[in-house]
């Protein structure tokens, strides 16, 4: 009895080990393949490829990345041999002009890595002559096919220009807000920053404007959108969901 449960055993264990061999080489492709999509998104962007890219396409990237973000996701990137490989050169997809705001990490909120796009930041995320300048750089001179204007809910520089406050050099740089909150002259509700629709309104007005200023502002990119070289559009990012949404013109 007792060699029998031995033969037993001893046959369980080169059965498994058989099984283990066949499996192996199918693992050992599957992990190949992966492996290589996994370096293929991780390589940094040439010329070539920028080219070929369109804005639509661009914006596309950037709002299925946004997916990932929201699912915790995340591309796996060796950063550290981005930073070697984009030395000598860079070639990014898109320009994303941000609020100063530590709650949006705008690499990752595109699923994005070294390399691949151009972020400005400025509380309340306006235009003004140095930002349309590095725009301008961006996508006439190093070839970017997408500029995104990114809002967000709850935005503090919005509220602190709805309020009017006056302090130091954050005066001058609500003035670059104000437009925006007499241009929601009409909204419906009680017009106050404790009203969390009204916020919401003057944000979604304070992107769509700051779209249109870079048109109004920069015949450069002006003509670069109307050529279809490039595409301008405003978004905005839900602090809660992680989300991202296109705003309308």
């Amino acid at each position: 009895m007792v060699r029998g449960v031995i033969l037993s055993v001893i046959g369980s264990v080169v059965f498994v080990e058989a099984l283990a061999f066949a499996v192996q080489p199918a693992l050992a492709q599957s992990t190949k393949d992966s492996g290589a999509e996994r370096g293929q998104a991780d390589r940094v962007l040439s010329r070539d490829q920028q080219v070929a890219l369109t804005p639509d396409a661009v914006l596309a990237e950037l709002l299925e990345g946004n997916q990932r973000f929201v699912q915790d996701d995340l591309t796996t990137r060796n950063h550290s041999a981005r930073v070697r490989e984009a030395y000598a050169g860079q070639f990014p997809k898109a320009v994303v002009l941000s609020c100063l705001d530590s709650r949006i990490p705008v690499e990752d909120v595109f699923d994005r890595g070294v390399g691949d796009i151009f972020v400005a930041r400025v509380a309340g995320n306006f235009v003004n002559e140095d930002i349309l300048g590095s725009m301008e750089f961006g996508c006439h001179v190093a070839g970017a096919k997408l500029i995104l204007v990114l809002g967000h809910t709850h935005c503090g520089a919005v509220v602190a220009a709805i309020d009017d406050v006056q302090l130091g050099n954050i005066t001058a740089m609500l003035a670059n807000i104000r437009p925006a909150v007499e241009e929601s002259g009409n909204f419906a509700g009680k017009k106050s920053s404790a009203n969390p629709e009204y916020v919401q309104a003057v944000c979604r007005q304070n992107i769509r404007r700051a779209v249109s200023q870079i048109r109004k502002r920069s015949t450069i990119l002006e003509a670069m959108e109307s050529k279809g070289e490039i595409k301008i559009i405003g978004a905005y990012y839900d602090l809660k969901t992680g989300s991202v949404s296109v705003v309308e013109d």
